[in-house]
């Protein structure tokens, strides 16, 4: 029986030798097909494809440890530009303060070089006799009588009112021997203050060198009201 079988078997090779020959050369090809093509994608320039599952496992896992990678490597470099950006901020804040601070100091020092030098009170006195009007004479305020003598400009008619209130009021200072109560020395200061703003509204009617005269003499007669009579 097995005899007659294998006798079979070569009969039917025999027949089909050229369907066996196609199919022996397939068996032996495929394999190194399989192998070459493998080779021609990975190492012959084909791109990066897989020719397993594990292969394409492992360029999956090769690819995401390096795009993580490279996100680490971003994210270090944002907080170093980040770092750097507050350290510069801060030391920009640094320098506007202690430039604001050195001009507000500097203003100080100059405004007080530039100020006057204080004076001291027996200072303070000399200087405000050394402004004050000169004093009137005996001929001009007479001591005794508190009468008084103006200049030719003052005797103006329209100066009566003003002339006949000092006259007044000097008077009594000279009668009383000492120097003026408050409300007679605030007449004296305000009598004359009116008798000058006249004046200044008739300047055009008198030569200015007379209208000076009488100018100090006011000032003169308004200063003597900060003294006794005698």
């Amino acid at each position: 029986m097995k005899i007659r079988t294998w006798l079979l078997t070569l009969s039917l090779l025999k027949e089909h030798r050229f369907l066996c020959g196609i199919f022996c050369w397939i068996l032996l090809v495929l394999p190194v097909a399989a192998q070459m093509g493998g080779m021609g994608r990975r190492g012959w320039g084909g791109g990066n494809f897989a020719s397993t599952a594990q292969q394409g496992a492992d360029y999956g896992m090769a690819s995401m440890m390096k795009a993580q990678g490279y996100q680490n490597l971003q994210n270090s470099e944002a907080a170093k530009n980040l770092q750097s950006a507050q350290s510069m901020q801060i030391d920009n804040r640094k320098k506007w303060t202690e430039t604001y601070f050195d001009m507000r100091k500097t203003n100080r020092q100059a405004r007080a070089d530039e100020a006057p030098s204080r004076i001291s009170h027996e200072d303070a006195i000399r200087l405000a006799k050394s402004v004050a009007p000169p004093r009137l004479s005996s001929t001009q305020l007479d001591p005794v009588t508190g009468h008084i003598q103006y200049p030719l400009v003052l005797q103006d008619s329209i100066f009566t009112p003003y002339r006949s209130e000092l006259d007044s009021l000097f008077a009594g200072r000279a009668s009383s021997g000492s120097g003026l109560q408050l409300k007679d020395f605030q007449a004296i200061r305000k009598t004359v203050t009116k008798f000058m703003e006249v004046l200044k509204e008739h300047v055009k009617d008198y030569p200015s060198s007379e209208y000076g005269k009488a100018r100090v003499f006011l000032n003169s007669l308004s200063n003597e009201a900060n003294f006794p009579a005698g």
